[in-house]
């Protein structure tokens, strides 16, 4: 599985979400991005404001490459980015600039993500309800999923 450094920020909270910075993992089939302990799947027609879904929860995510000139956030958007540690050195060869400006950034440091757990929720059988509100979230096939 190649890594990668990638741009992802939550959509749930519009522009303002949580966003982060470091290496990514992907599928085989490269359909599934894998990163500080979550999974996001691409989205087969992609929403205004996300292309991948959180598989645990539904959340709709912006999973991109990251901009030379560092304005990674949507221009209406704001907050700071979480930038992986180990990936920061990386990044820097990556980008216009030579520092990681903390008015921006915060390091943290990524979990490892456990792909097997994964793996396990995207084979089990899936019921399917019909196209009511009550669901919890769309699949990647537009059928609203039910959740333990």
């Amino acid at each position: 599985m190649k890594s990668k450094i990638m741009y992802i920020e939550n959509k749930s909270y519009g522009h303002h979400g949580p966003a982060w910075i470091g290496f990514v993992e992907f599928s085989k089939s490269g359909q599934t991005v894998y990163f500080n302990g979550k999974a996001l799947k691409k989205l087969k027609n992609p929403g205004i404001s996300g292309n991948h879904f959180d598989i645990e929860t539904g959340k709709e995510y912006w999973v991109s490459g990251v901009k030379k000139n560092g304005q990674d956030r949507h221009q209406f958007g704001g907050g700071k980015i979480m930038i992986d540690i180990d990936s920061i050195e990386d990044y820097l060869k990556l980008v216009d600039f030579n520092i990681i400006d903390e008015k921006n950034f915060t390091k943290i440091e990524f979990s490892k993500t456990d792909k097997n757990r994964f793996n396990e929720i995207e084979n089990i059988e899936v019921e399917y309800k019909n196209e009511s509100r009550s669901a919890s979230y769309w699949d990647n096939n537009k059928r609203k999923l039910i959740l333990d």
